[in-house]
This record gives C-alpha cells, sequence and structure tokens, in this order.
C-alpha cells in the first residue's frame, strides 16, 4: 500500500486538492501507463473522467495509448477502447500536433510517466506539445509523477546534448541523459529556456522526496513500455540503452529487458572478472546465458552479464554503461559492431550511439585504446552547470517531501 499523503498529480486533482478551472473542454496526452496512486491499475483518464473533467481528446507518445507498440514502430491515430475518445499519434505520421487538432480545447493535460533519461521519448512528445500550445495560445496543466530514479541532482550524468550536431527526437535541447528532474520541471525549464510562452501550470506530486527512487513511494512501478518492465530496467536504462547502437543484445525479448547484455560471440567469464575487479560503485554483477525473442540475435543464445545495482543512492547508469560498452570495444576480438537502429523518427536508423550519447567523439574515444577510459568517462558524464540551470524551476526541494493543495505556475 503507498504512504497515504503519496499522490501523483492527477491523484491531487481527483481527491480534490488541486483544481482546474470549470467548464473547460481538454485534451489529455496520455497512455496507458499513467495510472493512479490510490489504485494502481486504475488509469489517470479513467479517473479524471469520473472527477467531472471534461475530456474531448486524447493525444498518445511511442508506444501507443496502450503503451505496447514495439519500440520505434509507427503509431496510427486511432479510437481509446476505454473511453471512446479520439487520441491523436504523436509517434509516427507527425511529432508534434498540428494547431487544428488543438481547436476547440480551451486546455491541454499532460499526464505522461517518465523514467529519468533523456532519450526515453515520452518527454520530447510533451516538449513538442508544449510548443504547440504556445503557438496557439492554449494553457497546459502537467500531472506530474516524480522521476522513478529519483531527483538527486548529484545523480544526474551527461554527457550534455550537443544541440548543433545531435539534436533529434531522442533529445531536441541540452540536458544530460540522466536528468534526475521530475516532467513537470522540465515543461518549466523548457518554457523558459526555450521561451515556449505557453501558460504552463504543474500540478505537483504529492509526498515525494525528491531523493527517494519508485520504490521508496510503495506504488509498483508499471511498465512504461514493452521493454521497461520494472524499476530495475529503468536504473539501469541509462547506461544499458547504449548497446543499441551496437550488435549486442540489450535483453530485449527476454524477463530481463536492459538488466542484462550478451553477445554469441561473449566471453561472459572475462567480463564479470572485469567487472568485479572495477568495483564500480553500486553495482555487482553475474554471468548470464539467454536466448532473446527480438533483435538481434532472435533464437540464439547469448552470453554476457546481469548488472545487480545494489546501492541505488551511488550507483550511476551512465558510466557503468559506457564503462562496460568501452571494456567490450577494446576487448571483443573483432566480434563488435556499431549497427543502425531504425524507427519512425530515424528511418535509417543511421547515427544512432551519437543521437544517444548527444556527442559524435564518444564513440571514437571509446575505440581508442590509449585513452585511459575512467578519465573519459568521468569527463563525459560531468555536468556542472546542471543543478545552476535548473534549481530557479524546481517543484520540489531536496530533503523535503512534498505537499501541495495547488498548481505550479512559472
Amino acid at each position: 500500500m503507498s504512504p497515504p499523503s503519496f499522490g501523483y498529480g492527477v491523484d491531487q486533482l481527483v481527491r480534490g486538492h488541486a483544481r482546474l478551472p470549470t467548464g473547460m473542454r481538454f485534451g489529455l496526452l496520455t497512455n496507458d501507463a499513467a495510472t493512479t496512486a490510490s489504485a494502481p491499475h486504475g488509469l489517470g483518464r479513467q479517473a479524471l473522467l469520473g472527477a467531472g473533467i471534461q475530456l474531448v481528446r486524447l493525444f498518445s507518445p511511442e508506444h501507443g495509448i496502450a503503451a505496447t507498440a514495439p519500440d520505434g514502430a509507427s503509431v496510427p491515430d486511432g479510437f481509446d477502447p476505454v473511453t471512446g475518445l479520439e487520441v491523436v499519434s504523436l509517434y509516427g505520421e507527425r511529432m508534434q500536433p498540428e494547431l487544428t487538432m488543438l481547436e476547440g480545447l480551451d486546455g491541454v493535460l499532460v499526464d505522461l510517466p517518465d523514467i529519468g533519461a533523456r532519450f526515453y521519448t515520452f518527454i520530447w512528445s510533451m516538449s513538442h506539445m508544449l510548443e504547440a500550445c504556445g503557438l496557439a495560445g492554449v494553457p497546459v496543466w502537467v500531472l506530474d509523477r516524480p522521476n522513478p530514479i529519483g531527483g538527486n541532482l548529484a545523480a544526474a550524468e551527461g554527457p550534455t546534448l550537443d544541440v548543433d550536431h545531435c539534436a533529434s527526437f531522442l533529445g531536441r535541447w541540452a540536458m544530460p541523459i540522466r536528468h534526475s528532474l521530475s516532467i513537470g520541471e522540465l515543461a518549466r525549464l523548457w518554457n523558459h529556456e526555450q521561451c515556449l510562452n505557453v501558460e504552463l501550470h504543474v500540478v505537483a506530486a504529492a509526498g515525494w522526496n525528491r531523493m527517494d527512487h519508485c520504490p521508496a513511494t510503495g506504488v509498483p512501478f508499471v511498465p512504461t513500455s514493452p521493454a521497461m518492465a520494472s524499476y530495475q530496467s529503468a536504473l539501469l536504462y541509462p547506461g544499458l540503452c547504449l548497446f543499441e547502437a551496437t550488435n549486442v543484445s540489450v535483453g530485449r525479448g527476454t524477463s530481463r529487458p536492459f538488466e542484462q547484455i550478451g553477445a554469441p560471440w561473449i566471453d561472459p567469464s572475462a567480463i564479470h572478472a572485469a567487472l568485479t575487479e572495477m568495483q564500480l560503485p553500486g553495482v555487482e554483477s553475474e554471468r548470464v546465458t539467454f536466448t532473446p525473442s527480438i533483435a538481434p540475435y532472435v533464437g540464439e543464445r547469448c552470453h554476457g552479464v546481469r548488472l545487480k545495482p545494489t546501492d541505488a543512492e551511488h550507483f550511476r547508469p551512465v558510466a557503468a554503461g559506457l564503462w562496460l560498452l568501452g571494456w567490450i570495444i577494446r576487448h571483443s576480438q573483432d566480434g563488435f559492431e556499431w549497427t543502425r537502429y531504425p524507427t519512425a523518427a530515424n528511418p535509417t536508423g543511421d547515427r544512432h550511439m551519437a543521437l544517444l550519447l548527444g556527442r559524435r567523439d564518444i564513440a571514437g574515444l571509446l575505440e581508442d585504446p590509449d585513452r585511459p577510459l575512467l578519465q573519459m568517462i568521468h569527463s563525459a558524464t560531468a555536468v556542472p552547470d546542471w543543478r545552476g540551470r535548473v534549481e530557479p524551476h524546481l517543484v520540489y526541494q531536496e530533503g523535503v517531501r512534498y505537499r501541495t493543495k495547488s498548481s505550479h505556475r512559472p
């Protein structure tokens, strides 16, 4: 059971602790992973309708309204089987709503989960919605949710996105890979830095200390997409997702996606021994063999390691992922290759590693045997300016368990 005081932004509205203007017709950007805290399997949009909020149109991000479409697959428009409302897909034919799609709306609500990584695309669907609403003069209410891998700003990890060379749907604006913000805080930051000029309100989650990870809330983790099956997957994702630009499996099509990596040509004992010797903070490893049902290596036995975080507070997933990737590159004996990763947002799949990392030079540095790996990773993941940039836009302060009866504006 969740603590009685804990609630997402949607719960605050439903409980009457925060209110929307009456008589307004709303659009809602959401999916089935946006559940309530009071009933973890209750859909947020159903709760809003039950509270008398007039929803007239839905918008969905990657993976669709059901959050089950395959990674990177184009999702068509349709109708919501739960509410019967029209669903406008923002991952396929379009990534940003056309202004005509906002006609007849007095406001837009955003109720989306996030997992705290720059290249998880839900936040960029929100960014396009904010941009469109700013142009159309439609106010936005972000129904906020805690970052499941914590809001400790000291745990943020770069590289910071090079906007001039690596902007894409995996990252439009300059920010680190692990950002340690809630989606409401991201919205406030972008509205200010990108001059989106949207009338923005954030309905804060209650009962969250930003240092808390998902387990501390008492609310079960709801899978946000087919391969984001658990809190452990989310915690490891900012580092292990980097392997999607390679011919190494990240465990898609197994019971532990993003918790393990492997390939037919990998020596699991050698990697496990190297990780054990390195003693990366907050994580241990074990040798594994798995057979994925999703490429690469469909139906083939893959050998590798499973990462097991032991201290989430001190674990740094991006640094761990970069070290593991660098070690494999330098010890692969010609088995390793960079690969393309085609998606609806990047049909050719080109430059996937650069787009994930947000920098063009990191792959070459990982390959350079004369470059000290740990020194390079420390430099690449440092984000000394991030706290100063984001502090004016924070909704939740460190060490304070937030309780709210109102919404925040910029």
